[in-house]
């Protein structure tokens, strides 16, 4: 039986090796690695085969390790592995199921004694490894060419390996099951790349939602403290002057709304501005909650890849981003008279991340494989009980 399932592996790794697209892939992997490979920063600013180019990023501002692992979580994971090598990657095993049920491969294949589970775990086996393994090379180059530029060896970004894999199976299971509904390698291809435009554009609705509910939240916040800091002021300017024209008033005495408004005529518009954004943050959290619901049946392609951020930058390295994109900000600031609040950006980017990656793994990678396992399952059933 191991014989048999290893002849069929090799049999299949074999076929796909033979496409050009592995070699294209494998040769533009290494472009990329030799594109960050050739950047890097000095007290200046950022160099570039030997030129530099003045910018407030520089190794006075950050280091050249963190310099190093966010050109390879933006560029090397963000764009290449989880984009362009992706989209290879489906277009090369695209045809694996297709090929098999049409081609006429199938009829040897199940004229030897070997189960049809077996065959279909094993195909779909070997497109994850063509996968695994260009992301392995792909890794191994990044480790050397970070560490002899930076002089930091960083084994955690092969947490990558396993973390792309799993990325890129979410997609696969979904391709292998339109591959044996459909039976052409265009329209699986073409569907799979549809459905993970749909998980993108949940994906956006998600963190924009996520954005404008904790924008809202801080600014419920900071206008409820002004009010409160509005109100005493009022109050005690209102008693002040109260005693002034000669009234007795007690200590504990507390002015009515009518008079705190005496005192301060723009205190309705705080309490306006402090109503408006407290409704704008109920209103959103329904459609927050309703997107966080919907997402949770689909597989989180987005969270998963940023799984691998939360391991290969630590919290000083996020800490030093935040400070230098920070620098220029001038935080929350709320109006002294109107009430108007002007969020900091840095704060609601801060505030939105933490919701986001505060999220439980069990949710981020257990529904998601929890969705593959369903797509294999039909699959694997499809594959036993149709006749070829």
């Amino acid at each position: 039986m191991l014989t048999q399932t290893l002849a069929l592996f090799y049999d299949a790794y074999r076929e796909l090796n033979s496409k050009k697209l592995f070699w294209i892939t494998l040769i533009l992997s290494g472009a990329c690695v030799a594109a960050f490979g050739a950047v890097g920063i000095n007290e200046e600013g950022i160099t570039a085969i030997g030129f530099t180019i003045p910018a407030p990023i520089n190794s006075i501002s950050i280091t050249p390790e963190l310099f190093y692992k966010t050109l390879f979580l933006n560029l090397g994971i963000s764009i290449w592995l989880t984009w362009i090598a992706t989209v290879l990657a489906l277009v090369s095993t695209a045809g694996i199921f297709p090929s098999l049920l049409t081609g006429g491969q199938i009829e040897t294949m199940l004229s030897k004694p070997i189960s049809r589970t077996r065959l279909f775990l094993t195909k779909y086996t070997t497109g994850l490894f063509f996968v695994g393994l260009q992301v392995s090379l792909f890794c191994v180059a990044s480790v050397f060419v970070i560490g002899l530029r930076s002089g930091a060896w960083m084994p955690e970004i092969f947490l990558a390996i396993p973390i792309v894999v799993i990325f890129f199976s979410f997609l696969f299971s979904v391709m292998t099951l339109l591959g044996i509904l459909t039976r052409s390698t265009i329209a699986s291809l073409l569907l799979t790349i549809l459905f993970w435009f749909v998980l993108f554009i949940v994906n956006a609705s998600d963190q924009t939602l996520v954005a404008f509910h904790e924008s809202s939240k801080l600014s419920a916040q900071a206008s409820s403290e002004r009010l409160e800091t509005a109100n005493e002021n009022a109050a005690l300017a209102y008693i002040n002057k109260a005693r002034e024209e000669g009234r007795e008033l007690d200590d504990s005495y507390e002015p009515t709304t009518e008079e705190l408004d005496s005192a301060n005529v723009f205190l309705p518009m705080l309490r306006q501005s402090v109503e408006d954004n407290q409704n704008t943050s109920r209103k959103l959290k329904p459609w927050r909650n309703g997107v966080y619901i919907a997402k949770t049946v689909l597989p989180k392609t987005g969270e998963t890849i940023n799984l691998l951020a939360k391991y290969v930058m630590s919290q000083e390295d996020l800490d030093a981003w935040v400070n230098l994109s920070s620098k220029d900000d001038p935080g929350t600031v709320v109006n002294e008279e109107t009430g108007e609040v002007q969020v900091s950006s840095a704060e609601v980017n801060r505030a939105a991340a933490k919701a986001i990656n505060d999220r439980p793994l069990w949710w981020v990678l257990g529904t998601s494989l929890g969705f593959e396992a369903v797509m294999l399952l039909i699959a694997c059933w499809l594959f036993r009980r149709t006749d070829f």
